[in-house]
């Protein structure tokens, strides 16, 4: 019994350690300023529940389609810094704002369907590491009440990220639209030496490899 305390404890950490909903909750806040507090919270719902799905299913088949696909995390940190550069330039000139302005509520589903898969859900929740970890834990859980605690944990981990997310509302009410602008292109200057850091952390592990080959 204590060895399955312990693992949920490992994983719990673990998990919330490489999400870290805490620092990750600015980024969404910027990111979701210009929305009302419904949509906000349904695009952190949608991330959320994108994530959790995203990890479990690393976690079962990471492995098979890493190798079958020939891909390595690393390549995977790359991309996810191309991606996070990215979006960091447009927080940065304040284009993820460009929304409310407009009432067309085609155009605000799409922004919300296409900010909740990327950059959110992949990769700011479930980035390389979180996938990384899904996979070895999963290995390690060699039983079936190991993989069942597993699933549970990431699903409570995931919805502690949700409700954290969710409260953020309340804040961005409170900053206002000034406020919101600032932060955004506080964030996005963040969120560039992030994906700076990911591309080099990816790129680094590949060129040693190539010379040492």
């Amino acid at each position: 019994m204590d060895s399955y305390i312990t693992f949920a404890i490992l994983v719990f950490t673990s998990f919330f350690t490489l999400i870290n909903p805490l620092a990750t909750m600015p980024i969404f806040m910027s990111m979701t300023a210009s929305l009302s507090k419904e949509k906000r919270n349904h695009t952190a719902k949608k991330a959320s529940i994108i994530a959790f799905f995203t990890i479990i299913a690393f976690a079962f088949s990471g492995q098979i389609l890493f190798k079958f696909f020939g891909i390595s995390v690393n390549s995977f940190r790359i991309v996810g810094g191309v991606i996070f550069f990215a979006m960091g330039w447009d927080m940065l000139q304040a284009r993820l704002g460009h929304i409310k302005h407009t009432d067309d509520e085609s155009k605000i589903d799409a922004y919300i369907n296409d900010i909740s898969v990327t950059p959110l859900a992949i990769p700011m929740i479930c980035g390389p590491g979180a996938i990384t970890n899904a996979i070895i834990l999963m290995e390690d859980s060699d039983t079936v009440i190991k993989k069942v605690i597993l699933i549970t944990v990431i699903f409570l981990v995931l919805l502690l990220t949700y409700i954290i997310f969710k409260s953020s509302s309340k804040i961005t009410d409170k900053l206002g639209e000034t406020g919101n602008k600032v932060m955004m292109r506080l964030m996005g200057l963040i969120v560039m030496v992030i994906a700076v850091e990911f591309f080099f952390s990816g790129l680094k592990p590949i060129i040693m490899s190539m010379i040492n080959g």
